[in-house]
């Protein structure tokens, strides 16, 4: 497992970030005790999936895995601080909110909504993390 840190754009609204990278044994290890799926999310740079688990210790971890596509592996996983985990779920719940009140709104254009805004952030996270070796 390696550590790295992924620096955000000012208008970004969101601090400095350390990651981990994990490699195939670490995440073994990490879910040893369970995983629970939280949400996916479908961008551009790959495919996400958002979930929580633990050690047999009792350790949580809050990870993410990315998926390129045409890939039924995983390309990487990374372990994120509860912190700037919640950052993630904030954004994605707060896009459920967000595009009712688009939808109610009848608009043609789609909008920059925090959906895009979380995508944004983890090209950042794959850009950096794509040099770390796990």
């Amino acid at each position: 497992m390696n550590s790295f840190v992924v620096s955000f754009h000012k208008e970004d609204n969101v601090d400095t970030m350390q990651i981990q990278k994990l490699s195939e044994s670490d995440f073994e290890k990490a879910t040893e005790g369970g995983t629970r799926h939280l949400f996916e999310l479908d961008t551009n740079v790959g495919f996400f999936v958002f979930f929580d688990a633990e050690d047999n210790e009792g350790n949580v971890s809050h990870m993410l895995l990315q998926y390129e596509e045409g890939n039924e592996d995983p390309t990487a996983c990374y372990s994120f601080q509860m912190k700037d985990y919640y950052e993630f779920m904030a954004l994605y719940l707060n896009d459920l909110e967000y595009n009712e009140e688009v939808n109610e709104e009848d608009e043609e254009e789609e909008a920059y909504g925090p959906i895009h805004h979380l995508a944004h952030l983890l090209y950042h996270i794959v850009e950096e993390g794509q040099s770390v070796q796990p």
